[in-house]
């Protein structure tokens, strides 16, 4: 997801080797979301990654397209974000960050705007402040277009396009009812593009029974509610990127292990955020209606050991050929499709599995 949603600022020049790296700053949050996996917990691992530790990143970010400073926490809590834009850009490569705006001010914005930041993403879970403010608890859906308007008021001053910015906007069924009126709220806001998730981890009874996809390949009752979204934001030309709600299949999940990767604020190198939360090991999942404790999953810390050391090790190496069994087979399948009429079912042929840590993640039912 985290490619999905930031790749259109990739640049248009010679690719680079990676697409989207996601960088943790801090673990750090003045919300208290219904929605997280912190909401219930005691055992949260508080922590933000030191200056010194970041630069130690940058003979890397030559490989990567785009960096997202953005893990667990609110990325305006770390003292350093500003000069940290300010190192990415150094290296050419793309930046942002998404934020709740919480305490936004106008020094603040032109700071940022002055270290040459190329993206914001501004998380919302209504388009009224009485369901914002009720799911995303300790934000307000004012303070969230006040930090909107003041990023447009800079850019205007200064005469720039950037930062691109867009909405995020979480469905859950508290808010799914409201979710036709985002092109208006976001063409309202003065943006252009609106990004809808799915709650894709779930530890608790309300997170469980708020989902709305559907664990079968069937038509979904929300379908439709998608679907008027759409034709919404079509008449008022917002750009509309929407998730599946019910299972399809997928080779390699949206968060893509082969071009993407998750850098924890202690360094910890993992495929994505979701294997890596700031929680001991294991940690709790709810999936398909039953809990697991998922391990961890890290394949080495980049301020002790060199990158390349840890892309090509033997188990990241294994981690990565489970999706590429899936993708050949998948591939082989497509093909089988057209050349064999006979084969009416896809579900009758199954992929490899993938990796142990992901069989229980929402992510790989492409949801």
């Amino acid at each position: 997801m985290i490619e999905k949603i930031f790749g259109k600022f990739q640049r248009r020049k010679k690719r680079r080797p990676f697409s989207t790296w996601q960088i943790e700053l801090t673990t750090r949050c003045p919300l208290l979301c219904k929605m997280c996996i912190r909401s219930e917990s005691t055992e949260w691992q508080y922590q933000d990654m030191p200056l010194e530790d970041f630069k130690n990143i940058l003979p890397y970010l030559k490989d990567v397209e785009t960096v997202v400073l953005e893990g667990w926490g609110e990325s305006l809590l770390h003292k350093d974000l500003t000069e940290c834009i300010r190192l990415v850009k150094n290296e050419g490569t793309q930046v942002g960050f998404v934020t709740s705006g919480m305490g936004l001010t106008e020094n603040r914005v032109s700071e940022l705007i002055e270290a040459g930041i190329d993206f914001v993403g501004f998380s919302i879970a209504g388009t009224t402040t009485e369901t914002h403010d009720a799911i995303r608890v300790n934000s307000h859906l004012p303070e969230v277009l006040d930090a909107i308007r003041l990023f447009q008021e800079e850019k205007k001053r200064r005469g720039l396009l950037r930062p691109k910015m867009h909405l995020i906007f979480l469905m859950v069924k508290d808010n799914i009812h409201e979710v036709p009126s985002v092109p208006s709220f976001t063409k309202e806001a003065g943006l252009e593009e609106v990004i809808l998730t799915n709650i894709c981890h779930t530890i608790n009874l309300w997170q469980e029974t708020q989902r709305v996809f559907i664990w079968e390949n069937a038509v979904n009752q929300y379908d439709e509610i998608l679907k008027q979204v759409e034709i919404n934001a079509r008449k008022l030309h917002i750009r509309l990127k929407k998730p599946s709600l019910s299972v399809i299949d997928v080779p390699v999940c949206a968060e893509n292990p082969f071009g993407s990767l998750y850098i924890s604020a202690e360094g910890e190198v993992s495929p994505c955020v979701y294997l890596y939360p700031p929680l001991p090991s294991p940690f709790k999942r709810i999936f398909c209606e039953k809990e697991y404790l998922t391990e961890k999953v890290t394949f080495g810390n980049v301020f002790s050991d060199s990158f390349s050391a840890i892309w090509s090790c033997s188990n990241y190496e294994a981690f990565r050929n489970r999706f590429h069994e899936r993708k050949k087979a998948y591939r082989d399948l497509y093909f089988s499709l057209w050349d064999s009429p006979r084969l009416k079912n896809a579900q009758e042929n199954v992929l490899p599995e993938p990796p142990e840590p992901c069989k229980t993640c929402h992510k790989i039912l492409g949801i």
